[in-house]
């Protein structure tokens, strides 16, 4: 049978993530408040299902003490702690779990990012979780791509067809690769990423598609869109709104689009844009965690989710220190799905 990737909202076995360690992205006070805020990811997340924390060594007693008892940690050299774009990619044809080790190389060789272990970390994790590695020769992360589970994925032109990436691979060698690792069928490109997300903004991946557009269930969209007209992203989003609008999915379905204003903070605190969305959310087992940014918007954003998903709690959490890092709750979460046949990943 065909490997695929099951949508967010499918049952999870658990979630993974990793823990911020002193480097160029976490420094002084920053570091001791993105653990923080990482473990109030993590716990928000544990009330739905088990979490897995990949500690670096020597940072587990530090860890456990923020995260609390009944939180796994996992013992592994790292780099940085965005296990969605580090981590493995979790596929399955019905009856067991694979993994998809994609090349990983710094969100395209960035200056400030440093890779040589954060590359093993999915093969790292696929043992933890005892799953088969399926390994790809794509540069790719998992803030890259988002499914709907039933063969339509998302991707960002300036992401897998950037040259920082893959130079040389054609559009249609690229979604060769990724429909046959992912399961799918049919990619929607949206051409680039928010302003805030490129160079000289700060940590970026140079236009991850879950901070702009996701699959909320089968045929149905949310996006990004930015209200004020001054910020330069309102535009752009206005394009990816208009360009969705026009979309099928594999199955052949015209895509509802779901629009979700960014907070009215259009500036981070050190003058930048901002690129602050509730796009970049976390769906897990009865629960989907939110972004927050304490703006008037949150709970209309809440409300939009809770629309979205009417059996599921939706928790909002602080994500301000997280976006200051280079992303959001997505962008810290990597869903192993729930097969019958999966074994419980080893964990302390």
């Amino acid at each position: 049978m065909t490997f695929r990737m099951p949508p967010e909202w499918a049952p999870h076995e658990r979630t993974w993530m990793a823990w911020p360690g002193p480097n160029v992205t976490f420094t002084g006070d920053d570091l001791a408040a993105s653990r923080r805020a990482w473990a109030s990811v993590a716990r928000a997340v544990r009330r739905f299902e088990p979490v897995t924390m990949v500690v670096g060594p020597g940072q587990a007693a530090g860890a456990r003490a923020l995260l609390g008892p009944d939180i796994d940690l996992a013992e592994c050299e790292l780099d940085d702690a965005w296990m969605r774009d580090t981590g493995p990619t979790f596929v399955t044809d019905g009856r067991q779990l694979a993994a998809v080790d994609w090349v990983f190389n710094g969100w395209g060789a960035q200056s400030w990012a440093t890779w040589d272990h954060d590359a093993k970390i999915a093969r790292h994790v696929a043992d933890l979780a005892g799953v088969p590695v399926h390994s790809s020769p794509l540069v790719n992360e998992g803030g890259g791509i988002h499914v709907d589970g039933e063969g339509t994925v998302l991707l960002t032109e300036t992401v897998q067809l950037g040259p920082e990436r893959n130079p040389g691979w054609t559009r249609d060698e690229v979604e060769a690769e990724i429909h046959g690792k992912l399961g799918t069928t049919k990619a929607i490109w949206l051409r680039r990423g928010l302003t805030a997300d490129y160079p000289p903004h700060g940590f970026g991946t140079l236009g991850h598609v879950d901070i702009v557009a996701a699959f909320a269930g089968p045929g149905v969209i949310v996006a990004h869109t930015q209200p004020d007209p001054a910020h330069p992203d309102h535009e752009l989003c206005k394009e990816n709104v208009d360009m969705l609008k026009l979309q099928t999915d594999a199955r052949g379905r015209r895509i509802e689009i779901v629009e979700i204003p960014a907070p009215t903070l259009t500036r981070a605190e050190d003058g930048r844009w901002a690129d602050y969305s509730y796009v970049n959310h976390y769906v897990c087992n009865d629960g989907v965690v939110l972004c927050a940014f304490d703006d008037p918007r949150d709970e209309t954003a809440a409300g939009i989710f809770r629309r979205l998903y009417p059996d599921r709690s939706v928790t909002l959490v602080d994500a301000r220190t997280i976006f200051a890092g280079g992303g959001g709750i997505h962008c810290i979460t990597q869903q192993q799905p729930r097969v019958s046949s999966s074994a419980p990943p080893v964990g302390s």
